[in-house]
């Protein structure tokens, strides 16, 4: 497993879709998939993977956060839209957050800290695609999974399934 220690990204806060803001703390104990996500991207058909890993490991503390991103130019403008989107065209109940930039200067903060981990070959730096997964553990850790890595992955579950609580 490759997976770089950040707890402090716990505490950077992040915009809800409600206007609320929140942060990983929030969800302390859980073990976290953050992925970015588009509502046009050919890799959507992953939001059915991720709500079935939601609904299998939730209730044993894990949960997975959806950052919405339209710096590939594949997302909805507005959030009501996504919303409605994920909720009706996926049956989505997991947390979509407010719309992000995921790379660049202007990189939400939770996403400057969650580029810094490696991937499985050991590179860190941008956001590659949408569907690029952060999975983050209970103590902090983030482990890095790219754009076409599944979320049913045997990497990810496996992972899952060593952190989760109890």
């Amino acid at each position: 497993m490759t997976a770089s220690s950040a707890a402090p990204i716990l505490d950077i806060p992040f915009a809800t879709a409600d206007g609320g803001q929140a942060t990983l703390a929030d969800y302390a104990g859980k073990v976290l998939l953050i992925v970015n996500v588009a509502s046009r991207c050919g890799l959507a058909p992953q939001y059915e993977q991720l709500e079935q890993l939601k609904k299998t490991y939730g209730p044993r503390g894990f949960d997975v956060l959806a950052f919405p991103s339209n710096q590939f130019l594949q997302e909805l403008s507005k959030m009501d839209d996504i919303l409605e989107y994920c909720s009706t065209t996926w049956g989505v109940t997991f947390p979509v957050m407010d719309k992000v930039k995921v790379n660049g200067k202007k990189a939400a903060p939770l996403y400057q800290e969650l580029t810094k981990a490696p991937d499985g070959n050991g590179k860190a730096g941008r956001v590659e695609w949408n569907f690029e997964k952060f999975l983050v553990l209970p103590d902090g850790r983030v482990a890095r999974f790219r754009p076409r890595t599944k979320p049913d992955d045997p990497a990810i579950v496996s992972l899952i399934e060593a952190n989760l609580p109890g």
